[in-house]
């Protein structure tokens, strides 16, 4: 077998492993990976120790590649909510009404059709909160300003 068909197997294992452990670790070394097998079928005749140190190149510079340029612009990259699939955040300066009293700083509020535990000051039932901040599941509450 051919020996750039060996290094694009490898480049294909560290690619599918970056699939199944995703953290892009693994793709730009079988980036690398890939680029040795390209440059094998130019070079065929290149000796093991020579593949071996031209692989580190490619490797470093593919990563460093990655650092200094791709990750920056993901990084950039608007998402559409930061909140999403984080209800508590989204929670966050909303008004709900208590359907159980805060005694002792602990109580609940209504949230859709469901219930949430809330901390904050003792409140009787049917008082109007606002949400300002979650620790775990339960929501940090003050009494809501009227008016």
């Amino acid at each position: 077998m051919a020996m750039h068909y060996i290094w694009w197997i490898v480049a294909l294992l560290l690619i599918g492993g970056e699939v199944v452990m995703p953290g892009y670790f693994m793709l730009w070394i079988g980036i690398a990976a890939a680029a040795m097998g390209i440059t094998l079928l130019a070079v065929p005749g290149m000796a093991p120790l020579a593949q071996a140190v031209l692989f580190a190149v490619f490797t470093f510079v593919s990563c460093f590649v990655y650092w200094k340029y791709v990750r920056p612009r993901i990084a950039r990259i608007p998402s559409g909510n930061e909140r999403l699939n984080r209800r508590g955040e989204q929670l966050i300066g909303q008004r709900l009404t208590l359907c159980d009293a805060i005694v002792n700083g602990r109580g609940k509020a209504r949230v859709g059709d469901g219930m949430w535990l809330v901390n904050g000051p003792d409140l009787p039932v049917g008082a109007t909160v606002e949400v300002t901040g979650i620790e775990g599941t339960t929501l940090r509450v003050k009494a809501a300003d009227v008016g």
